[in-house]
């Protein structure tokens, strides 16, 4: 893909904001139409179910690992290069950070890319939530949280100055990741096929996954013609939230994707509310309701910026690079989510079913 000549004529980092809006449309539609979230799935997984939110899930894993590994197959991309893959990862981060984000994205009813989706079919839960999340994000990377941020990072980190690649350390072949990611997808179509999910949401979920390899696609082919250094990089949520946000304060800000990424899925997301009619203003029902909804998108700020990527940006976007860090947040946000559902949710459940 020749892409010299559009650099040429609006420069790269409108490019790069191009490529991020693409990005983000393509997310933003699919993620809505979807009902893509992990807290729901995890949530789900943690009250023994294995029904259609673990199903989307499942999917949209699968798809990402079978469109980005294939991708890499073909020379459309070199995951070696992606920013997450060529510095050090942080061990100590991916548990902590983790665990901290799966609290809060089970407190706030939304992990941070949810957020963002139901921000912009009317939620104004969420918007407030997503602001939250977003301040809290930026004093993390560099605001006054930022040295706690990098204490704890610095406890355990990865060997030899990169992160772990799981597929080489496992002495795998390149092809193995492909074929991992054909193995979650058959077990996801089991469950949809299982849970008679539509096709149309079959569809949508898979795009959710397709998206996050057009974002590394396209920054690879960015970072290949363009003159400047350009991080290789796709969806996630963290980061992006910050300099989205920064972008719109700071008179001197520069575009880049991620700036091009957030406005793309809350566009993406807009549209097909308004194309479904479910656009929709809600709000906080109660106090408590919006004091909860604040304290998990605290918890999800720094714990994103921590692990090194939100429930997208580490769970799907660097799990389907097989970076070693993003794996273990993952698992850990799964973690932590499930066990908030179990001490808050069900246990709430539980005592309101007594009281009556």
């Amino acid at each position: 893909m020749d892409i010299i000549p559009l650099i040429e004529r609006i420069g790269e980092a409108p490019t790069a904001a191009l490529f991020g809006l693409i990005t983000g449309l393509i997310f933003g539609i699919a993620a809505q139409r979807s009902r893509f979230c992990l807290r729901a799935a995890s949530v789900e997984f943690a009250r023994g179910l294995m029904k259609d939110k673990v199903a989307v899930w499942f999917l949209t894993f699968s798809t990402a690992l079978v469109w980005v590994q294939g991708a890499q197959l073909l020379g459309l991309m070199e995951t070696q290069e992606a920013r997450m893959m060529a510095v050090p990862g942080s061990w100590s981060g991916a548990i902590i950070g983790g665990l901290l984000f799966g609290v809060g994205m089970v407190l706030a009813r939304g992990c941070s890319g949810r957020l963002l989706v139901l921000a912009a079919t009317g939620n104004l839960r969420s918007v407030v939530a997503g602001l939250v999340f977003a301040v809290v994000a930026q004093m993390s990377l560099a605001g006054v949280l930022s040295p706690a941020r990098d204490w704890l990072a610095a406890l355990w980190v990865t060997e030899g100055g990169r992160n772990m690649d799981l597929l080489a350390a496992l002495s795998l072949p390149p092809s193995a990741g492909f074929f991992i990611g054909l193995a979650f997808a058959a077990l996801a179509l089991y469950l949809s096929v299982k849970e008679r999910i539509g096709v149309a949401r079959l569809i949508f979920a898979s795009g959710v996954g397709f998206s996050v390899a057009v974002g590394w696609v396209l920054t690879y082919t960015l970072a290949q013609s363009a003159f400047d250094p350009v991080q290789i990089e796709s969806a996630t949520f963290s980061g992006p939230s910050a300099h989205t946000l920064m972008f719109f304060l700071d008179r001197n800000a520069v575009l880049e994707f991620d700036v091009g990424l957030v406005p793309g899925v809350v566009i993406g997301s807009l549209l097909a509310a308004l194309a479904t009619r479910e656009f929709k203003f809600q709000g906080f029902s109660d106090e408590s309701n919006m004091r909860r909804s604040m304290t998990g998108a605290v918890l999800m700020g720094f714990g994103a910026m921590l692990a090194g990527g939100c429930a997208i940006g580490a769970g799907v976007t660097g799990g389907s690079i097989f970076a070693g860090t993003a794996w273990l947040a993952l698992f850990c946000m799964w973690i932590g989510a499930m066990v908030t559902d179990a001490l808050v949710d069900q246990r709430g459940l539980k005592g309101a079913s007594a009281a009556s």
